[in-house]
């Protein structure tokens, strides 16, 4: 798919974040990147990490759950992720799921978790990911919890939905998250238990080819809204995770909006807007992240809203008040 804006070509605003998007998701996916930030040392990481702060609460869980109830204190609901990606170390996998068993073992309790399985082992085997999420997810049903399957690229989309398949019928509290870009999904909704389910629909964060997902554009918008509308049908308890003010002010004008259980946004990604919809009266889940390895998570961030990237950068030039930002600001 050609993504190149032509130089003399009037381009809309929109078009260019959409382009903006596909960048900043193109570098997040890149290995050299990726090897960049994790070496010993990274310049990288030492140069992003003020950006890094907005998103991503702390580096370590007890600042994190801390700072959880500056959020709460404002009526919003958690969904609570430890950040990484493909733990290909039996080692790194056993951490993995040793911080969210900790986050558990927390007061309050974290009433949803949120994680890739690849992080917990997928990397390695289907048997180990699969005894993971289990574990978690026992753990999570003890305390009152839920636990919410993410996505991940295309390519893993079966063994995530298969995962969720197999552990569902003996785990009420698992729900799994959905990408309307991916073209599969429409027909996913009959494969796998969706009434009665936390269910969350989101776009799609990946880079994917055309054959496989829909570009950003309002093609995908009309998706999204015919899917939400679908999983309410189905009985499915909706989040509605998306950061994009049109597609919730359509949600609204249909009556979708009052038909889901909740809005969920990431944090720091637009909080005036999701503040806007608490303060007129709907359930709003923040979906918060801590940890140290956050280089995915920071350009999927700006992926969604690319003008962040403006504020990333005044981040970086302003690194003392960046690290010493309020949590909660704008929320």
């Amino acid at each position: 798919m050609n993504t190149a804006l032509p130089e003399h070509t009037p381009v809309s605003q929109r078009a260019l974040h959409e382009a903006a998007g596909r960048g900043l998701r193109l570098l997040a996916a890149d290995p050299r990147c990726r090897s960049a930030f994790t070496a010993p040392g990274s310049l990288l990481q030492d140069l992003l990490s003020p950006a890094a702060h907005r998103y991503v609460l702390a580096a370590d869980r007890d600042a994190f759950l801390d700072h959880l109830g500056v959020l709460r204190a404002k009526s919003y609901r958690i969904a609570v992720e430890f950040v990484g990606e493909e733990a290909a170390d039996p080692a790194e996998v056993e951490r993995v799921v040793g911080e969210y068993l900790a986050v558990l073992a927390h007061e309050p309790v974290p009433e949803q978790l949120g994680f890739d399985l690849s992080n917990v082992g997928l990397a390695l085997s289907r048997e180990l990911c699969a005894a993971n999420t289990a574990r978690i997810t026992s753990a999570a049903a003890a305390r009152g919890s839920e636990v919410v399957l993410s996505m991940e690229r295309a390519p893993a989309v079966d063994d995530v939905l298969g995962t969720y398949r197999e552990l569902a019928a003996d785990h009420a509290n698992l729900g799994v998250t959905l990408q309307a870009y991916l073209h599969r999904t429409e027909a996913d909704l009959d494969a796998v238990p969706v009434a009665g389910r936390r269910i969350r629909l989101v776009k799609g964060a990946f880079v994917a080819p055309p054959e496989v997902a829909l570009g950003r554009g309002p093609a995908l918008d009309a998706r999204y809204l015919r899917l939400a509308a679908a999983l309410v049908d189905r009985g499915a308890r909706l989040s509605l995770a998306t950061q994009d003010p049109a597609v919730l002010e359509a949600a609204a004008r249909s009556g979708l909006l009052d038909r889901v259980e909740e809005i969920e946004m990431l944090h720091g990604v637009r909080p005036e807007l999701l503040r806007s919809y608490r303060e007129s009266g709907h359930a709003c889940r923040i979906y918060a992240t801590y940890g140290e390895n956050w280089w995915l998570h920071l350009l999927h961030r700006l992926a969604e809203h690319p003008p962040m990237v403006l504020t990333a950068l005044a981040d970086i030039a302003e690194r003392g008040q960046a690290e010493g930002r309020t949590v909660g600001a704008g929320y």
